[in-house]
């Protein structure tokens, strides 16, 4: 029989608060996370402002001591991490700490760390760099390092799929529960490439918006005028469990996690495939698995990043999936608030889809002013709307063509 598996615990760093609740606040609100670069002096660039975390001190959270040896990217998912697990009111025993596993993905990792490492290199020469570097630099380092933290060794890995990353994550997490090889995971995303090579590699593509008069108003998913999207930062985690673990231990359920799909367009390296086929797949494929038809899904979070590709393409593959139940359910890209958060996008986006089982309002797309005859479709513009959904969608769309769609339903015996 297959496993059933829910949600019970969140935790996340955004643009929008150093905690989930203060992140739901904020969407709710329709605030926007975007203001002036300060990490980096970025007065030389064509895109100045991002959605940068704000106010987040790692050594008070982690200690001063480990926090020298973490890039901000495994800072984000360590906080998260702690704020997820206290959160679902999970205890790692002797008798459990086997059957606990992580996975955290990124879409680029330790970038941060490198770039100021490759200074070193330049100004003071090979033995000065830092011993610290390579660990500090690879992509698993969130995951090991949450695993050794809380001292659980089950299945531990992490997932790098460029922006579906932390859908991925999520998804994948899920099925090892599901195959039976752990009874809680903490699976998420994490990212911090706020960094000036970063920016301008992004602008050279052409993928960042250039709004520096107005960065609240830049990110605007669907709408006519969007010119590309807001880079941003952060983390978040979700706690996963059976449902058999999760009630043995009288833990609450947020909700249940019972859609996954995965796919590739096989299309271009950066680019979407234009009529959507690729992220049509993925959400049949998320369906199929969660034995759901498409009148079933009652609010999708969009990827909606707010650049002319994937906006029309995602809208196109909606329609394709969903057909004409399409025009008839709300649908809202909270990356017009947070940014894009590039491998952590998917996780933050499951954690909100989660809260609005437990709070019946959907957060809005903000800055929506001008309709788009390719994007025809109910964006929840600029308001937050009361609702009751059943099932919910949240797509992942990223470089290389990586798709993943996850399926939240509101918990039942």
């Amino acid at each position: 029989m297959r496993k059933r598996v829910v949600v019970t615990g969140l935790g996340c760093i955004s643009p929008l608060g150093n905690n989930f609740q203060d992140t739901w606040s904020g969407l709710i609100a329709g605030k926007s996370g975007a203001g002036p670069i300060t990490h980096f002096d970025a007065s030389g660039h064509k895109t100045r402002f991002a959605c940068e975390v704000k106010g987040f001190n790692g050594a008070a959270i982690l200690g001063s001591k480990e926090v020298r040896r973490m890039d901000r990217f495994c800072q984000f998912a360590v906080a998260a991490s702690q704020e997820a697990s206290t959160h679902a009111g999970l205890v790692v025993t002797d008798q459990n700490r086997d059957r606990i596993g992580v996975l955290v993905g990124t879409g680029i990792g330790g970038i941060g760390t490198l770039l100021e490492q490759v200074e070193v290199l330049r100004e003071k020469g090979p033995e000065r760099v830092s011993p610290f570097l390579v660990p500090m630099m690879i992509s698993d380092n969130a995951a090991g390092t949450i695993a050794i933290r809380m001292g659980v060794r089950g299945p531990n890995a992490a997932f790098v799929t460029a922006c579906a990353t932390g859908s991925n994550a999520i998804g994948e997490a899920a099925e090892i529960i599901r195959r039976g090889s752990a009874d809680v995971m903490l699976a998420g995303g994490s990212e911090a490439s706020i960094v000036s090579v970063a920016m301008a590699a992004l602008n050279v593509m052409t993928a960042l918006s250039t709004y520096n008069d107005d960065p609240a108003g830049a990110s605007r998913p669907f709408d006519k005028n969007r010119d590309g999207f807001v880079m941003g930062e952060g983390g978040a985690i979700l706690v996963l469990e059976t449902l058999e673990y999760a009630k043995a231990r009288g833990a609450k359920i947020l909700c249940e996690l019972t859609g996954y799909g995965t796919s590739d367009d096989a299309y271009h390296i950066s680019a979407p495939a234009e009529n959507g086929a690729g992220a049509a797949l993925c959400m049949k494929l998320a369906l199929e698995n969660a034995s759901l038809r498409p009148e079933d899904i009652d609010y999708i979070n969009a990827h909606g990043t707010s650049t002319t590709l994937n906006d029309k393409s995602e809208t196109a593959a909606i329609k394709t999936a969903l057909g004409d139940h399409a025009y008839h359910l709300p649908i809202s890209s909270t990356k017009s608030m947070t940014g894009h958060l590039l491998g952590a996008s998917g996780a933050v986006e499951a954690a909100v889809c989660t809260e609005i089982f437990q709070r019946d309002i959907l957060p809005p797309t903000i800055n929506y002013q001008t309709p788009d005859p390719y994007c025809d479709l109910d964006y929840t513009p600029n308001q937050a709307r009361k609702a009751h959904p059943r099932n919910i969608m949240s797509n992942s769309f990223g470089f290389g063509g990586h798709n993943a769609t996850l399926i939240f339903s509101r918990f039942e015996e």
